[in-house]
């Protein structure tokens, strides 16, 4: 036969009966291996509030990670930017001493333009006094030859008869 006083127990009783009993040892001074094995193992790795924790630790690894990543892009940044003044210096310095030879190159040629129309205008003279003394001569031939027929030879003519 059952026992009078039995009493049937529902589960927030052994619930509630475990977390007073647990409250109790916990109270008392124990030490880790009671703890350990009264509350399970303690540590950042578990636990939903370490699981919070390990959370916000990989956020900052990740942030981290990141922020490394981008010193290291603004140093090769910089290092480019660096070598890009040091082009630019370059070419400015270039540009500089081809603006400096096409300005000489541009006076040369002028002087050598010149040269060349002087030539060309003192062969034009040449020509022209060459093929106006051709002309002169030829004149001056004629002219002798007209002067000989209408005045020396007519004189001469009239001399001889009187």
């Amino acid at each position: 036969m059952p026992p009078k006083f039995k009493r049937h127990l529902n589960d927030d009783d052994v619930t509630g009966s475990v977390k007073s009993e647990r409250r109790n040892l916990l109270e008392d001074d124990s030490d880790e291996e009671e703890d350990f094995f009264l509350r399970g193992p303690s540590g950042p790795r578990f636990g939903p509030r370490n699981d919070k924790i390990k959370h916000v630790q990989n956020q900052v690894d990740e942030v981290i990670d990141v922020m490394q990543e981008n010193i290291t892009k603004v140093i090769e940044r910089g290092e480019r930017l660096d070598e890009l003044q040091d082009k630019s210096e370059s070419l400015s310095d270039n540009a500089t001493a081809f603006s400096n030879r096409s300005k000489q190159l541009r006076r040369q040629m002028w002087w050598r333009g010149c040269k060349i129309k002087a030539i060309m205008a003192l062969v034009a003279v040449i020509l022209l006094l060459v093929i106006i003394s051709k002309y002169l001569l030829d004149y001056y031939f004629l002219g002798i030859s007209l002067v000989l027929e209408f005045i020396v030879i007519p004189f001469l003519i009239y001399f001889q008869l009187t």
